[in-house]
């Protein structure tokens, strides 16, 4: 007999001879009906657990990750409220059915079933995964919980008292609510764990508002390695800024009992709080997981020995809620809807195309009405001095400047975020003056953390606000890649459209610096970014472009709920000449509001017939020089700047190209940069005079050799005469 086997019949045998587990709390904070129900709700999730696997027997299901042993999370789904935001751990199903049954949610069971069949028409994801999730219940799914949702749940705290000064119009959570967060004990020591831990009491120590609850589901082991005991409650306990709740989870009447003390707290006192619950794991971790091979059998029954049903039913029968034959007909009652509710999943649709699959990697539209915009007066006056420099060319570090003025300015849910943009204006002083022209609600000084700025932008945008997060250098956003690809850029895929976490992420970008950095503040990789499907990669080479771009940067994230990244090359902040010293050619005018360069629209520099040059960042600057160059040689080029890498603009680059010979200009490494993608479009489009010139694949240099694995002015020329010549 399996394990699962094992953990029905003791279960059915125990509570006919009604030997419970000892230790039962009791308590007057449930009534007889809310015990009973809440007793119903860990059931259905127990029957589940069991139905998935006869599901995935039978080819029906396909993943059996399940909740069993944590049963206890039922009671923290009653104590919270419905609209409390709740990012959930992967075994938290009694959590989902007890808050849908606080909302008189009917269907869950069928809707849990319709996931684990990946069904077409699964509420959840739309047949993408096996997940919790529900937008009725304020419940973002999450595709992975090795405490990766966790700095967006410190955002979403964040959010919740932010919009309490001045709430976005597409603003969804409560004035008063709190966020909820809940893992497990093996993820606590996850680096991101200690991310969203360290950044939440940063944030309280300091007297800022943070409603945020931690729960921490403690089973003793991840997947076969044990959590050395009392670690959990030594490591947390007494950290600064959070609040210490502990309880065994096994009883719910004390799991509810401390979780609505928890609760209650946070929400009164607006501070950070941490709730232990003790639990135990049944079933192994996932699947065929045969826990006996790693833990001594003698462990494992008394593991099973401590089944939180068996607590919960005793509890029952003890206060006089229920008799033990009234327990065991729920149970089995249960156990037989869900195997009748299952039959119907054999037939059911499931996704079959790319298309079907890839329908929600880009989320849907939503309206958006645009305030009136203010008016001179008051715009003269938020830029002070800078005012009357507008009509004058300037650099690109300062047009972005101007440009997110504008942007604050004109749409008050936007927030900028990262190490250094307030009061120092950002290492390169691209973001100088918005910390003491909007205030600090609004440009935030985050801690040195990369995963807590970008976990804090999803939060954020979860309550209708528009970040515009910065990572100081390229380099460092490799710290928190998961942030962007595992949570950011998966939710409407995996939610089916349902949530979004709409930004714009701007990065100094790209290499070419002279006087600093290495590889390290150089860094000229963006295969980690070309690799992500439905983000959108923006890469301004001109001051003007770069405030079109991130104007229409805004206004995706703002409209059309996009990921958006915006890399901004280093280098070209400063620029101010183009083919020689002194000329400012490189210089741009402001361009008047509301002008901006639309997704997909690139750039075009001449008509030369020769060769086209394809490029963007500083290889367009490069490009543009070597254009110069080349004409003095009577070789007449067009350059095409690419502005948008992805999704990248196909259709007007080859309409720009031609049939001229293409040399691609990518001031990324060989391999996984952009030149991939544009060469691989041009073969596949026929075209045969193709090449391309690229970084090395190396690492960058600090000093003189700063450029000597980078492509320069010079090597432009060379490599167009040897196509022209091949």
């Amino acid at each position: 007999m399996d394990r699962v086997n094992i953990v029905h019949e003791n279960f059915l045998r125990r509570v006919a001879a009604q030997d419970f587990p000892v230790g039962l709390s009791g308590g007057d904070e449930l009534t007889g009906e809310e015990a009973l129900s809440l007793f119903k709700s860990q059931v259905l999730s127990r029957a589940l657990d069991l139905q998935s696997r006869i599901m995935q027997k039978a080819g029906q299901g396909f993943y059996t990750i399940g909740s069993s042993g944590h049963e206890g999370m039922a009671a923290l789904g009653h104590a919270l409220r419905v609209d409390d935001i709740a990012f959930l751990h992967y075994r938290d199903a009694a959590f989902q059915i007890a808050r849908a049954e606080k909302a008189g949610q009917a269907g869950m069971m069928r809707d849990m079933l319709l996931s684990f069949a990946c069904a077409a028409e699964d509420p959840t994801s739309g047949g993408r995964h096996k997940v919790l999730g529900s937008r009725a219940l304020m419940i973002p799914p999450q595709t992975s919980t090795i405490a990766s949702h966790l700095p967006k749940a410190v955002g979403a705290a964040h959010a919740l008292c932010l919009a309490r000064r001045s709430r976005p119009q597409h603003a969804i959570l409560p004035r008063d609510g709190i966020a909820m967060c809940s893992f497990g004990d093996a993820s606590l020591n996850h680096a991101t764990a200690q991310t969203a831990l360290n950044a939440a009491g940063w944030t309280s120590v300091q007297g800022i508002p943070l409603p945020l609850l931690f729960v921490c589901e403690d089973n003793g082991i991840g997947i076969s390695t044990k959590t050395p005991s009392g670690w959990v409650k030594a490591s947390v306990e007494h950290r600064p800024g959070l609040k210490y709740f502990e309880a065994d989870g096994l009883d719910m009447f004390a799991a509810f009992r401390a979780a609505q003390a928890a609760a209650d707290w946070v929400r009164k006192h607006r501070k950070p709080a941490f709730l232990h619950l003790r639990t135990v794991r049944l079933y192994g971790h996932a699947g065929p997981d045969v826990v006996t091979s790693y833990l001594p059998r003698a462990e494992v029954e008394a593991d099973e020995a401590r089944d939180p049903l068996l607590y919960s039913a005793g509890g029952l029968i003890a206060s006089g809620a229920a008799t033990s034959q009234e327990v065991l007909d729920i149970y089995q009652d249960t156990l037989a809807e869900v195997a009748n509710a299952a039959e119907e999943m054999a037939d059911i649709p499931r996704l079959r195309t790319a298309a079907d699959v890839m329908a929600s990697l880009v989320p849907p539209k939503r309206t958006w009405v645009t305030p009136n915009s203010p008016g001179a007066e008051a715009r003269a006056e938020i830029l002070g001095s800078d005012h009357g420099q507008m009509d004058q060319p300037q650099p690109m570090s300062r047009l972005i400047n101007w440009a997110l003025h504008d942007l604050m300015l004109e749409h008050p849910e936007t927030l900028l975020m990262g190490e250094d943009v307030g009061r120092k204006g950002g290492n390169y002083g691209v973001t100088q003056k918005l910390h003491a022209r909007f205030g600090p609600a609004r440009v935030i000084d985050t801690l040195l953390d990369e995963q807590s700025i970008l976990g804090l932008a999803i939060g954020l945008a979860h309550n209708g606000f528009i970040p515009m997060p910065e990572i100081q250098f390229l380099a460092y956003l490799h710290n928190a890649e998961d942030q962007l690809r595992g949570e950011a850029a998966t939710l409407s895929f995996f939610s089916n459209g349902q949530w979004t976490n709409p930004m714009v992420i701007r990065i100094s970008a790209l290499g070419y610096q002279k006087g600093f950095g290495g590889h390290f503040h150089n860094d000229n990789s963006i295969a980690v970014l070309r690799d992500i499907p439905g983000l959108v990669i923006a890469c301004p080479s001109t001051g003007a472009d770069a405030v079109g771009m991130l104007r229409e940067a805004h206004r995706l994230a703002r409209e059309e709920q996009r990921v958006v990244v915006f890399l901004e090359p280093i280098a070209l902040y400063p620029m101010r000449d183009g083919h020689m010293p002194g000329d400012g050619a490189w210089m741009d005018l402001y361009p008047p509001r509301g002008v901006r360069t639309a997704l997909g629209e690139i750039g075009v520099t001449g008509d030369g017939a020769d060769v086209a040059i394809v490029s963007y960042g500083n290889g367009h600057y490069l490009s543009r020089q070597a254009q110069h160059d080349l004409a003095d040689a009577g070789m007449d080029a067009r350059v095409i700047d690419l502005r948008w890498l992805a999704p990248m603009p196909e259709a007007a680059l080859l309409e720009a190209i031609g049939e001229r010979p293409v040399l691609i200009v990518d001031e990324c490494r060989r391999t996984g940069g952009q030149a991939e993608g544009v060469m691989a479009l041009c073969h596949e489009s026929g075209l045969k005079r193709v090449a391309r010139l690229t970084a090395q694949d190396s690492f960058i240099a600090t000093g003189p050799a700063y450029g000597a694995t980078l492509p320069s002015r010079a090597g432009i020329v060379r490599a167009v005469v040897d196509l022209l010549n091949s």
